[in-house]
């Protein structure tokens, strides 16, 4: 089993909110920025990797009940944003990696078989 604290810790992401969630599950992950392609395309206990900040991300991770959402290239997210994903227990992860990056290690983190 992989958890939020454990791709946290393996990839140095630091924690905007929510850190009583990290013990969540990760079952898979979706990376994309079009709101609509996530809602469509992601899964119950997928870590969402996008480059969005605006609160509208975490209502999207909040339908389709994601374990968290991972902001890449070292962006901020906006206040209200973090105070939504407080108030619906989203845990929202910084890292200053690109995208292509971020997703590829947790990639290797979930199937290591496939190398």
């Amino acid at each position: 089993m992989m958890t939020l604290e454990t791709i946290a810790e393996k990839l140095s992401l630091k924690c905007k909110c929510c850190w009583e969630n990290l013990n969540r599950e990760v079952t898979g992950g979706y990376a994309g920025d079009l709101l609509s392609d996530v809602m469509a395309n992601s899964e119950g206990g997928d870590i969402w990797v996008t480059r969005q900040v605006h609160q509208n991300i975490v209502a999207v991770a909040a339908l389709k009940e994601h374990a968290g959402i991972i902001i890449v290239q070292g962006a901020t997210p906006e206040q209200d944003t973090i105070d939504k994903a407080q108030k619906e227990g989203i845990p929202i992860l910084i890292s200053a990696l690109p995208e292509f990056e971020v997703v590829g290690r947790i990639h290797r983190l979930l199937y290591p078989e496939q190398g």
